[in-house]
């Protein structure tokens, strides 16, 4: 019986040994998942993420660890078009996000020029366009019917006593028509107030700038003082364009540069200007800038406050350059396909730089002459995973 069991043991303890003998790994095959290519491993099982089985694949024999061999129908299956590259030119564009504001230099006040009682306002509406020159504003004001006064009894002063020369009334009427003009009464109401004899308690004013209506805080009865505005003027026919730009993108700008805006709100319309103003100070708080471009505007058809784009073209330099497109960009870095031979293919980490359109600009990596793949690059990317088992980028550097 002894003899019977310690038989039986041993039976157990081989065949339980060889069930624990793995088989040999055949380093020349990797096991992928045909629906995620990124799975790669090198014993048969199920794909973690489908939970398929694994495909074994077998790796090419002569080929280059880090290059990839299609067949010509792959190549025709994946649209991959290659092309030499060649010195070429590119420049940069910055686009800066705008508003349309006053000129500021074209802003205007009409003040009172004496203390009184406003009686009429021939505009009381914000936006109301004031020819210069039109009546604006009757006034009632004590201080200008004594002035009135003066003027009118110098003058009869005068002719009563032309032929007793005692006294300059010359100089008189001159000092005191000298008050009117300073307290804004005009040339020909004056000549009126002199011809007529009559001084009229209520004084009409005159503007004395043209522009739309920005504020009116007047109204009929209102008492002003002396200096106090009556309303405030803006010429619209220039605007200013004003522009943010960030600490960062001050470098690219330069002073009476040209540029181009371009303005959404009517088709894109685009207008030339030159930037004539950068602000020198920064706001701490969102590192911002503030820069200026005066703009025309016939016909006053642009208004304050309408968006506006600010396109800035550095020169344009030589450079090779490629299609965007043909370069695979991630968090590891930049990277292209090149053709070593026929239908072989060759992945290359570049250094990139700026962007125009739909190209980009090659720093390092290629040099001129080289074949390079621009359709396709993504597909040869999926493919290579898929034969090699492993990301092209991976111990890739710069």
């Amino acid at each position: 019986m002894r003899y019977i069991i310690f038989i039986l043991v041993f039976i157990i303890l081989v065949s339980s040994c060889k069930n624990t003998i793995k088989e040999p790994i055949d380093p020349d095959t990797y096991y992928t998942c045909s629906m995620d290519p990124q799975v790669v491993e090198y014993k048969p099982g199920k794909c973690p993420i489908c939970k398929m089985d694994l495909t074994p694949v077998k790796k090419r024999k002569g080929e280059s660890q880090d290059e990839l061999e299609l067949s010509e129908q792959q190549i025709q299956l994946g649209n991959i078009l290659v092309d030499t590259i060649r010195n070429g030119t590119i420049n940069d564009q910055l686009i800066l996000t705008a508003s349309l504001n006053f000129d500021q230099s074209k802003l205007y006040a009409v003040s009172s020029r004496v203390m009184g009682r406003v009686e009429k306002l021939y505009f009381k509406n914000l936006g109301e366009y004031v020819k210069k020159g039109s009546p604006l504003y009757e006034m009632y004001s004590e201080d200008l019917n004594n002035a009135k006064q003066e003027y009118l009894l110098a003058i009869d002063k005068k002719n009563a006593f032309s032929s007793q020369a005692i006294i300059d009334f010359d100089q008189l009427i001159q000092g005191a028509k000298n008050k009117l003009l300073l307290w804004g009464l005009t040339e020909m109401q004056l000549s009126e107030l002199a011809n007529t004899r009559k001084a009229s308690p209520i004084t009409t004013y005159y503007s004395t700038a043209g522009g739309y209506i920005t504020q009116l805080d007047i109204r009929e009865g209102d008492y002003v003082m002396e200096g106090g505005t009556i309303v405030k003027l803006a010429d619209l026919s220039t605007l200013w364009v004003e522009a943010q730009v960030y600490s960062s993108q001050l470098a690219d700008l330069q002073e009476n540069s040209m540029v181009t805006v371009q303005l959404p709100d009517f088709n894109n319309k685009e207008i030339k200007g030159k930037l004539e103003f950068v602000n020198p100070e920064i706001n701490q708080a969102t590192r911002i800038n503030l820069v200026r471009i005066p703009i025309p505007n016939p016909g006053n058809y642009l208004k304050p406050g309408m968006s506006a784009y600010v396109l800035l073209k550095s020169p344009r330099r030589k450079s090779l350059s490629l299609p965007i497109d043909a370069v695979i960009r991630d968090g590891k870095g930049a990277t292209v396909w090149v053709q070593t031979g026929k239908n072989t293919f060759k992945n290359l980490m570049v250094q990139t730089g700026l962007e125009s359109d739909d190209r980009i600009e090659i720093i390092s990596g290629l040099s001129e002459g080289d074949i390079v793949v621009l359709k396709g690059a993504y597909l040869l990317h999926s493919e290579y995973i898929f034969n090699k088992g492993a990301n092209p980028m991976e111990g890739m550097k710069m």
